[in-house]
């Protein structure tokens, strides 16, 4: 591969919520080693939806998955196969819908939870969790550092080209206590702290790093639907890659195509974007 890059969602962050409270983010853009831009989720805005057409480049109506209730293989090219078909080795530590989206579905929760195939067409090396039992009440999240630590440790022992993390700590925040609260000001504050203790250690280890969310939350805690607010996130990237004015809007499906693009990966016909970085 050309390059290696891992891709950090944090699930259900608005716009607002990136530029305000993650200062280490911010004082990254600020020296000049990140680059920072708006992002504009598919429809609907919902977590599932945002998933596939991360990974596929193509928005719900094509890739099936209308809503969080359509969870299923998708059957399409996506950023695993395509960094696989290349000779590339992917990991995943994520909740466990990426698993069925794009290795197997059902879940099996004793033979999904982790796993290591390095003859997989898709994801060779996965660590998922599932959240059973979250309501309003009991998030049912993991550590974001358990989280960070695991990827790390997937990076170092199998040489990983391309890895994604995927935490839904502010988005189950965002939905318990909504986004004008103390609550999700040190949710947002704490998880910027947490993601600094890793992201220099990724770029030591030489991998580009992006850092974006799968869609962003209205201040009553919701999303699926229209608006800004819902619709709109920060994207950061450290990497060596030339990108598009500041004040540029960013859409969702140019993501896949970038990530294969960056990694040296052929891009597939069915991911019509253009790659923002160059």
């Amino acid at each position: 591969m050309d390059r290696k890059l891992l891709l950090i969602i944090l699930d259900g962050v608005p716009y607002g919520n990136w530029r305000r409270y993650f200062g280490c983010l911010e004082g990254w853009v600020a020296s000049g080693e990140a680059r920072v831009w708006k992002m504009r989720a598919s429809l609907p805005s919902m977590s599932g939806p945002c998933y596939a057409s991360i990974h596929t480049g193509v928005p719900p109506q094509v890739h099936g998955v209308l809503s969080n209730g359509h969870i299923h293989r998708v059957d399409m090219p996506d950023i695993f196969s395509e960094t696989r078909k290349a000779g590339g080795v992917t990991g995943a530590v994520t909740h466990s819908w990426w698993s069925e989206f794009f290795n197997r579905a059902p879940f099996d929760y004793v033979r999904d939870i982790e796993y290591d195939e390095p003859e997989s067409t898709s994801i060779n090396h996965g660590r998922f969790h599932t959240m059973t039992g979250y309501d309003h009440k009991n998030q049912a999240t993991p550590s974001d550092v358990d989280l960070f630590a695991t990827l790390t440790s997937l990076c170092a022992r199998f040489s990983l080209d391309y890895g994604i993390l995927h935490t839904c700590t502010l988005d189950s925040m965002g939905h318990r206590f909504g986004h004008d609260c103390t609550e999700m000001d040190h949710a947002c504050a704490l998880l910027d702290a947490m993601l600094a203790k890793f992201l220099p250690a990724w770029r030591q280890m030489g991998y580009e790093v992006i850092v974006t969310a799968d869609h962003g939350q209205s201040l009553r805690g919701h999303h699926g639907g229209t608006g800004e607010d819902q619709q709109d996130f920060a994207l950061y990237y450290f990497g060596q890659a030339e990108g598009p004015s500041k004040d540029a809007l960013l859409d969702q499906r140019q993501l896949a195509p970038t990530v294969l693009s960056r990694l040296g990966a052929a891009v597939p016909e069915t991911m019509k974007h253009e790659s923002f970085l160059t």
